[in-house]
Formats: C-alpha cells, sequence, structure tokens
C-alpha cells in the first residue's frame, strides 16, 4: 500500500525543484542583461533558495510527525 505521506513529500520536491530552477533561471537571464547588477542578483538569489528550501524541510518534518503515528 502507497504511504500517502510519501507522496506528499514527493510532490514537495517537486515543486522545491520547480522553483528553484525558475529562481535561478531568471537570475541568468538578469544576469545576462545587466552584469553590474551580478552581485546583487546573487544575494537576492540565495535568500530566495533560502526560503525555498525552509519550506521543504518544514514539509519534511511535517511527513516524519505523519508517518510516526
Amino acid at each position: 500500500m502507497l504511504n500517502l505521506a510519501i507522496l506528499a513529500l514527493g510532490f514537495g520536491v517537486l515543486g522545491v525543484s520547480i522553483g528553484e530552477g525558475i529562481l535561478v533561471a531568471n537570475v541568468a537571464k538578469s544576469a545576462a542583461r545587466q552584469p553590474e547588477m551580478f552581485s546583487k542578483l546573487q544575494t537576492l538569489m540565495f535568500l530566495g533558495i533560502a526560503f525555498i528550501e525552509g519550506t521543504f524541510f518544514v514539509l519534511l518534518a511535517c511527513t516524519f510527525f505523519v508517518t510516526t503515528r
């Protein structure tokens, strides 16, 4: 039987991967247009990735709580 918590974690990982890919692609496009802004864009990119990963880790913790009950 398929555990739905594991399936939810898989969808969470999918969402995180898509979100980070979109973020990095847009930063690369912006840096190509204005190379002098790369340091500011890089800082914003790291901040965005941190928030996206934070959301994933909250989902991961919730999955462990659900599966241990």
